[in-house]
Order: structure tokens, then sequence, then C-alpha cells
């Protein structure tokens, strides 16, 4: 079965009182949906907007016969090709010094994991995730070390940073904020889980990561565990949001292990939640997950409002907004 995409309104990103704006929409946002047991197979989720296009191609190829592996590589390139996603691959926003460094970890339905972090030059870390994983013993290169094995294995060197992010990050530059304070709404990482026909789940993680952060700074987007967890005989969980606070939560990973102590994918991502609340900020940051179990149940929770996931099988393909702890 192939998905026709949708269309997108796409607006111009803009930095007004230190606030980062999103520029790829969809047409529609459905009511808010808690939970579900749809036991349909295939089925594909993602966060946020961009999720949707990204899940429509994961979902082509399971369809097509594709293994579930290269569901989440090639959906989730979509979105790092896209220069309008500012979060994500080519276009996302650079370091403090005008740098784009991305960070991807992709695992597999055997428990193998590869990832890459402060990749520079490479618009594809998901791909080169992908190659550590299967081209190596290791499960995490860094820096000029990921680059240059990218390079080895066929990848070409590529200037990240847009003329239009270029503007935005010299107007940012020019005001003098202080690179270490979080930008709010600049956490928007693809996070995508896949579940195929057979029951099998494999996950991958894409980010340019905080917008300015301190040069240096990996997120957790290529930390197996925080940002992403997959066991075959569970089910398997994502993040997205501030990231120091799933490394130090283990967020995915406690998730998972919930589900496996019988939790639903619902109880065990508010489970996760819930251990965000012993931080004095907890009210001014965002962590949001996701996650499936293996008969194909789903769901996603915040700790804020606002946080958007697609979910596509056979008979549904929309954008969803997450139930969320922090309410009136």
């Amino acid at each position: 079965m192939k998905i026709s995409r949708r269309k997108f309104i796409q607006t111009t990103s803009v930095i007004s009182t230190g606030i980062l704006t999103s520029n790829v929409f969809p047409e529609k946002l459905t009511n808010k949906i808690k939970y579900t047991a749809n036991k349909e197979k295939p089925l594909v989720i993602a966060t946020w907007y961009h999720g949707l296009p990204a899940s429509e191609k994961a979902f082509e190829i399971l369809s097509s016969g594709g293994t579930v592996l290269d569901a989440v590589e090639k959906g989730i390139n979509v979105v790092e090709n896209n220069p309008n996603v500012h979060s994500v691959g080519l276009g996302g926003y650079p370091d403090a010094e005008g740098n784009v460094t991305l960070d991807s970890c992709i695992m597999d339905s055997n428990g193998n994991s590869g990832a890459v972090a402060y990749l520079n030059d490479i618009k594809n870390p998901i791909s080169v995730a992908r190659l550590v994983k299967e081209k190596t013993p290791h499960v995490l290169l860094v820096g000029k070390g990921a680059q240059e094995f990218a390079l080895k294995n066929g990848f070409k060197k590529e200037n990240l940073l847009t003329p239009e992010v270029k503007r935005i990050w010299e107007k940012w530059k020019s005001t003098n904020k202080k690179m270490h304070d979080p930008v709010k709404n600049n956490h928007d990482t693809i996070g995508l889980l896949a579940l195929d026909k057979n029951g099998n789940i494999s996950g991958g993680v894409s980010t340019s990561g905080w917008a300015y952060k301190i040069p240096g700074r990996v997120g957790d987007s290529a930390i197996i565990g925080a940002s992403l967890f997959v066991d075959n005989n569970v089910g398997a969980a994502c993040s997205t949001g501030l990231g120091e606070r799933a490394i130090e939560t283990v967020g995915s990973f406690l998730i998972v292990e919930k589900m496996r102590e019988g939790y639903s994918p619902l109880e065990a991502c508010k489970f996760a939640i819930d251990r965000l609340k012993k931080y004095d900020d907890f009210n001014s940051f965002q962590v949001s997950y996701l996650a499936l179990n293996k008969n194909g149940e789903y769901a996603a929770f915040s700790n804020k409002k606002n946080f958007k996931y697609a979910v596509v099988t056979t008979t549904f393909n929309k954008v969803l907004e997450s139930d969320y702890l922090l309410k009136p």
C-alpha cells in the first residue's frame, strides 16, 4: 500500500524574543487521542509534524516488503534531507559558533545498535549510525572519527548551514544571548519507531540538537537507552525534548522496562515523565515520549502540552496531540 504524501504548508522560521518556531505544519491536526489499543501491523509512529512524511515513507517500505530497519532509516532520511526542518540534518540550527553538528542512533530488532555524535558536514547521520552498527565492533563514533568513517563509506561532505539558517544564527549572535540558556521550542528531534507485520521492531533518532549549544555538546539522540530503546520481545520507546533530562533518567530504557513489567505504553510513558518531577526546573523544559509494544499498542505522553506525533497504519494516517502532565 502506497500512501500519498500530504501537502505541507511551509512558513518562514523566525526569532522573536528568543523563541524558535518550526516551519513545517500539516494541513490538519486531529483531536487529542490519549491512547489506542488498535493492534494493526505494520505500524509506524514518529515525533512531531515532520514525523508524518517520515512515517509515510517508512510505511511505504514496510508495505512493499522492505525490512523494518530499512523503513526506519529511509523514513528518517526524509526529514534529514529537508532543509525546511531546522532541528534535523540539512538546515539544522548550529551551535553557538555557527557549526551544525548532528547526533543520531538506530537500534534493530535483534538489539544491535549504532550511533554517531557531533558529526559535521554529513546530512544523513542515521545512515552513518546504521553503518557503525553493521560495519564496526562499536556502538558510538564521535566527531572527526565519525566523519572520517562516513567519508570512507561513501558519504559526501556538504555544508549543512543553509543561507536561511545562517541569517537566523547571525541575528541571534548579534543579540549576545547566552549560549547555555535553553531556547524554547528547539528540541524537535525526529524519533521513529516501526513495527512490521511479523511483530519485529526497530527504531531510530536524529537531530541537530540544542540550538546555539555550547560547542561539543551531545544530547540524548546519540545515547542508546536515553533517546531510544528497542526490545523485540517487549516494545520500543523514543524521546524528544531536553536531552539532558532524558540522559539523566535513561528514559526510553525505563519505558521499555515498565512495559516488560506489564505497563501499557501510556502508563510507561507517564511513569518516565513522572521521574522528571524531581528537577527544580521541571516546569520550564519539555520532554516527551513515544512508545509501542509488541502487540501494536502505542501511546505518547509529555510533561507539557503541544507535543505532536504522527501515526501511520493501513487504516490511519494522521498527526495527533499527546496528553500531558502539567495542566492548569
